[in-house]
């Protein structure tokens, strides 16, 4: 579970055995759409020891913009993210392991916070498998003790080329695969209850992210995934409705053996900056 192909991945039974490493940093990223408050409220209630809190919104995500631009999570921007990572001690040196609560369905936000971080130029950044529900299975504890970080330089250095605009969008290759990474009634048009219009990117694929975890929210196999996406060679680009699950199909691609870079790119504001121009085409079906 630690080596290729799942690189990404740390298990519970590996941080048991490394929580006490002084350059450990543990990022709660639990959040719900829905409930804003309940990502933070649910880590005040008990976390991972000395873990601290990423709050998708405040801390994973940008302003938003006004007529819907960018999304519904725009990218943060880089220089103030890298701040917030030094504040909450996180240097380049550091290995950041994230986790989440995948139970119902809300095992992706700990992919993003992976992403983002490597998009930053941080290669030591890994999402525990099965999240909150793994630890305490293999016997972890929780601790409702606030950190107390020591603030760190952060120097990022940006991958620019790991983000695809709307414009690159509509103007990929033939060849490039575009991934779109939602539930398939929401691909199909079939409902919508976030965005303005429903349907999809006109010529994308489906693989609903959900499918990258095993009913229990552990990932599934490298090898499994690399058959769901089935993807070889081409160039791709994923996304989702504002950007955040698809961070899990991103990491199923690394998993794969397939990381993020120039042929992998992530459409920051997905779905939800796509229809915020009218004049954009949608598919349904």
């Amino acid at each position: 579970m630690d080596g290729a192909p799942d690189a990404p991945l740390k298990s519970a039974a590996w941080l048991l055995a490394h929580l006490p490493d002084p350059g450990l940093v543990l990022l709660d990223c639990r959040f719900l759409l829905a409930q804003p408050a309940a990502g933070e409220e649910a880590y005040r209630a008990g976390h991972l020891p000395g873990a601290v809190y990423a709050h998708l919104e405040r801390d994973l995500s940008g302003s938003k913009r006004p007529g819907g631009e960018g999304g519904r999570h725009p990218l943060p921007d880089p220089q103030t993210l890298a701040a917030w990572l030094g504040r909450v001690g996180i240097s380049r040196t550091s290995t950041v392991l994230a986790y989440d609560d995948p139970t119902g369905g809300h095992g992706f936000y700990a992919a993003r916070a992976w992403w983002l971080l490597h998009w930053l130029g941080h290669d030591q950044v890994f999402v525990l498998d099965g999240g909150l529900p793994a630890y305490l299975q293999a016997g972890g504890r929780l601790s409702t003790d606030a950190p107390s970080p020591v603030a760190v330089v952060f120097r990022p250095q940006v991958q620019p080329g790991w983000i695809a605009s709307a414009e690159e969008v509509q103007a990929r290759s033939p060849e490039t695969v575009l991934i779109d990474s939602r539930a398939a009634a929401r691909y199909r048009g079939e409902t919508e209850p976030i965005d303005p219009r429903a349907g999809h990117i006109p010529g994308a694929v489906n693989h609903d992210w959900a499918a990258s975890q095993d009913e229990n929210g552990h990932w599934r196999s490298g090898a499994e995934q690399k058959s769901r996406l089935g993807l070889a060679d081409q160039p791709v680009i994923l996304y989702c409705g504002s950007g955040v699950s698809a961070a899990a199909n991103l990491l199923a691609l690394a998993q794969a053996g397939r990381p993020p870079g120039p042929d992998t790119r992530l459409y920051a504001g997905s779905w939800s900056d796509w229809v915020s121009d009218p004049q954009r085409p949608a598919e349904v079906g």
